[in-house]
């Protein structure tokens, strides 16, 4: 596809995004990076196109819309609930196909009804791929990084090592090491023997002697007049590391994790089995158990049926702004996505939003449309 001209089908996908009560919008090409440096995750830091301003501000080439959609909506402070759809292009590196491609998509912001947001998404994402792509079977995987926060949660695990975990949903080789980590650490003295030695004691004075160390050390090194944080903040962090560091997960817990993350079935089955898996573990996972269990409702009630969407418990999405719901598509027995999305609860907060909005969103690629129109002409 080249990429200065759409697609033949981009008008008509414009067209049925609008349809669907959403307001068109763009963003600009060139946008702060700050954003997506601290809240789109490891996998798209490495992977956007950065540049300058000459005033030395990070700008970068615009890696994805959800972000700039959100930034937007907080500018013009148009209020809630609000749908906006686009298409444009998106620059990032990519393991496979060009640098730059087309993307659509829709972000739904402010709904208060969490589960019918949810289930909307999926459902307008899966429409408007079957109405374009005739004849060719779709197949949805879901899975629900609020379940992943309170299977790790109840485990009574140190709240850096639930953090951690979290923050690696959906990357199966990074979740794997750090649950080898976890059930076997390394052992510490990663800080050098004498800061070992006094972050690991426990009294007041010891605390007090590992301030002094780390005090003296800077004022030594010329590092306190530029530090950002004080002694105290700083051995503070030294004890949460030597926690972490020290913590082993006991094989019951690791048993259950993998279990958990061993799950994968029809969405129709899930809840039952997701039940039945923390009243085997002894978890208390009745929250988000409940908001799961609505979601498969309001797909139910909005003409999806649960029976024909995938579970997989251990599948998430590359980018750390997602909360809840995450789900792709693909043409069924392939591998393509074609569609990604989820929900992003505390994204337009962390962005300036003053109140919290709930969000839900997905994207579409062109280019893989495409290629999966032409293979099916």
């Amino acid at each position: 596809m080249p990429l200065a001209n759409l697609p033949a089908f981009a008008s008509d996908l414009i067209a049925a995004l609008e349809a669907l009560g959403t307001e068109r919008v763009d963003t600009p090409v060139i946008q702060p990076a700050e954003p997506f440096l601290d809240m789109a995750g490891e996998d798209l830091r490495r992977r956007i196109f950065m540049t300058e301003s000459e005033t030395g501000k990070s700008l970068c080439l615009r890696p994805e819309f959800t972000i700039p959609v959100c930034l937007r909506h907080i500018e013009t402070a148009t209020g809630t609930p609000k749908r906006y759809a686009y298409l444009g292009e998106v620059f990032r590196q990519r393991r496979e196909g060009p640098n730059e491609f087309y993307q659509a998509g829709i972000e739904d912001l402010g709904e208060p009804d969490v589960a019918r947001a949810d289930a909307r998404a999926v459902r307008d994402a899966r429409t408007v791929l079957a109405n374009g792509l005739p004849g060719v079977d779709l197949s949805i995987v879901l899975g629900d990084q609020s379940v992943f926060e309170a299977v790790v949660a109840a485990c009574g695990l140190p709240a850096g090592w639930q953090k951690r975990l979290v923050h690696a949903f959906g990357n199966q080789e990074r979740l794997q090491k750090l649950m080898a980590d976890l059930s076997d650490p390394a052992p510490s003295g990663v800080f050098g023997p004498e800061v070992d030695r006094l972050a690991i004691l426990g009294t007041l004075e010891d605390e007090a002697k590992l301030v002094a160390h780390i005090d003296a050390t800077m004022e030594a090194t010329g590092y306190s007049t530029n530090a950002s944080r004080s002694p105290a903040d700083i051995a503070r962090r030294l004890r949460e590391k030597m926690e972490l560091a020290n913590t082993r997960l006991d094989s019951r817990t690791l048993a259950l994790l993998k279990e958990f993350l061993a799950l994968e079935l029809s969405l129709a089955e899930a809840p039952m089995a997701l039940a039945a898996f923390a009243d085997k573990a002894g978890l208390s996972l009745g929250a988000a158990l409940a908001r799961f269990e609505s979601r498969v409702s309001a797909l139910r009630e909005i003409g999806v049926d649960p029976a024909g969407v995938t579970y997989r418990a251990a599948f998430g999405r590359p980018l750390d702004y997602y909360t809840g719901l995450v789900f792709e598509i693909a043409p069924a027995g392939g591998d393509l996505v074609l569609a990604g999305g989820g929900r992003f609860d505390r994204l337009l907060t962390l962005l300036g939003a003053k109140e919290r909005i709930p969000a839900v969103g997905f994207s579409l690629w062109l280019d893989r449309i495409e290629s999966v129109k032409g293979a099916a002409a």
